[in-house]
């Protein structure tokens, strides 16, 4: 469930707890709709994060760690020369919808207390973060222009307007007389109403409240004390905010489904864990789900890309196949101009066609001629095809070559793509897709200070040997780059995956690291959790195919074995290396 306003209230009471006076640090935006504000308060280092992605927005105070792109967005900097150094002045909820407004006093050029005041939405799809100073917007995360909404806009220069008030009972100044007064006038569940009747109540929240002055989270209105019940629903909203003691609610699979700020009696006790804070559970609830959906959103693009160049080279490879003469096609023309010279005094000039006898198979070949040329004129004609054949027969093979180098390349992209666990690494593939003229590098990307490449995989075999594997292409053609000549290299044969590399630092390498290396070559590859053959050899023996992509190899001598592993077996010599 997305936090709603109750859930949010108590995050906003909790961060005005633990934010008060704290200095405004850092503040950094690892994605479009991801801001994170270091802080300093009482000696201590707290990270805020506001998330407005649909579907997941929450403000919280943070543990997790985020990669930064090498050049901050506009809004990240604009955040920097307004609120860096700053301290925290104010964090509430406004009337009890997901609406946090924060403020944070600072300093101008010319050493004047400024106050700038930070409003975070959490409203689904329009959820945003804007920055305003005396009322007016500096700027916003989304930028709302009059195309897209005639009602409210968020634009730089424009006063801020407040998103429109429903019309609903604000929780936190709850009036027994209007409650009952609007419970007299609908009829239905009890749960309907409180969701459609007062601001920041979610259906879930509704049938706890309903459970609790009701006894039954399916009440109706119809047939209850209605005066009554709005004395124990005022009370109840009166009583939330010294409710807070934050629970984890988990699935039946133990997964964690929901961040609760009090216990649900609504929801089973034995699901519901307690947590330190609600910021902690609400990123325990949202964090992992968050970090896979951004990574395949930034993975789905580079896809698409990828595909798209793999379909485009696999239908050039086919066209190249396709016009390419073959051998006995070019060697048929020639033999057709030799026959036509060894038989010139006995063709008849303004022919169509002639039956010769033919010396190389004994039988005879029918030879189509051009009757406007002399029979010498048509043995040239054949020859002059001949070598035009011989020629795209010599040109074919460069292009084909070089389509199939595409193709390995691309595949291989692909597959690592689909096992990328960070932005960096998806980074570092369009990177060398770009390089390759796939794709083209995000704005931003490769200029200023040089990228920090990811590490490669590190594992040790039961004999204490360093066995390194490639997490891409481009760590593929590092890790033989740093190679010595005796380390033996290692990959699955036919398929895309990791290059390994079974460092011998001078020792002999024995048969069972060989195995265990084999294994994470299978399992770092297309084949993974299936047999696979996977080729070793010497690193002296592997070159790097002249024009081919990153990571593309010839190899020489090399031995086989097949292997299969599974996770834990590849888990347990990764251990090793730590």
């Amino acid at each position: 469930m997305p936090l709603d306003g109750i859930t949010l209230g108590f995050i906003a009471r909790e961060l005005e707890a633990k934010l008060m006076g704290a200095r405004v640090d850092k503040i950094s935006q690892p994605d479009h709709d991801l801001v994170i504000l270091t802080l300093r308060a009482q000696g201590e280092t707290l990270r805020l994060l506001i998330s407005a992605t649909p579907g997941s927005a929450r403000m919280h105070l943070s543990q997790s760690r985020y990669e930064n792109p090498d050049e901050a967005p506009m809004f990240c900097m604009l955040m920097r020369k307004h609120l860096a150094g700053g301290r925290v002045t104010g964090i509430r909820q406004l009337g009890g919808d997901r609406l946090i407004e924060m403020r944070v006093t600072g300093r101008d050029e010319l050493e004047s207390s400024r106050e700038k005041v930070l409003y975070f939405e959490a409203m689904g799809k329009h959820s945003n973060l804007t920055l305003t100073e005396g009322g007016r917007i500096l700027d916003a995360l989304r930028h709302v222009s009059p195309d897209m909404s005639r009602v409210r806009q968020l634009l730089p220069g424009l006063p801020y307007e407040m998103p429109p008030v429903q019309d609903k009972l604000d929780p936190g100044e709850m009036d027994k007389a209007a409650l009952a007064a609007r419970m007299k006038a609908f009829k239905g569940p009890l749960d309907r109403f409180l969701a459609d009747h007062v601001t920041g109540v979610s259906r879930q929240t509704a049938w706890e409240m309903a459970l609790r002055v009701a006894g039954d989270t399916e009440a109706r209105l119809d047939g209850l004390d209605l005066e009554a019940l709005a004395d124990r629903l005022a009370a109840l909203f009166t009583a939330l905010p010294g409710m807070a003691s934050p629970r984890l609610l988990m699935d039946m699979e133990g997964t964690p489904a929901d961040a609760l700020p009090f216990p649900f009696i609504s929801q089973p006790q034995q699901r519901q864990e307690p947590s330190d804070s609600l910021s902690q559970a609400v990123e325990t609830r949202f964090d992992a789900r968050d970090r896979a959906l951004r990574l395949a959103q930034r993975a789905a693009s580079l896809n698409k890309t990828i595909t798209n160049a793999l379909n485009k080279a696999r239908r050039k490879l086919a066209i190249i196949q396709e016009e390419t003469p073959s051998f006995e096609q070019a060697e048929e023309l020639r033999v057709m101009g030799e026959l036509i010279t060894a038989n010139l005094h006995a063709l008849p000039r303004g022919a169509e066609s002639v039956t010769l006898p033919n010396y190389y198979t004994g039988g005879e070949t029918a030879i189509p001629l051009d009757p406007a040329l002399p029979p010498s004129a048509n043995a040239q004609r054949y020859f002059k095809r001949y070598r035009k054949a011989h020629t795209a027969r010599k040109l074919s093979d460069s292009h084909q070559e070089r389509a199939l180098s595409d193709i390995a390349l691309l595949e291989e992209s692909l597959y690592f793509l689909e096992r990328a666990q960070s932005n960096q690494e998806i980074s570092e593939l369009r990177a060398q897709l770009a390089l390759a003229g796939f794709a083209r590098p995000l704005a931003g990307e490769g200029k200023k200070k040089k990228k920090t490449e990811s590490p490669m995989m590190r594992f040790t075999s039961s004999d204490g040997f360093i066995i390194i594997a490639g997490r891409n292409a481009g760590q593929n053609e590092r890790l033989l780059r740093e190679a010595r000549g005796e380390d033996i290299w290692l990959h699955a044969r036919d398929v895309p995956g990791s290059h390994v590399l079974i460092t011998a630092a001078g020792r002999a390498v024995p048969r069972a690291t060989i195995q265990e290396a084999a294994k994470i070559a299978a399992f770092y590859s297309q084949s993974r959790g299936k047999p696979v053959q996977v080729d070793y050899t010497l690193r002296k023996n592997v070159r790097k195919i002249p024009g081919g992509g990153p990571g593309l190899v010839h190899y020489t001598g090399e031995k086989g074995l097949t292997a299969q592993a599974q996770e834990p077996e590849i888990l347990a010599l990764a251990a090793r290396a730590r």
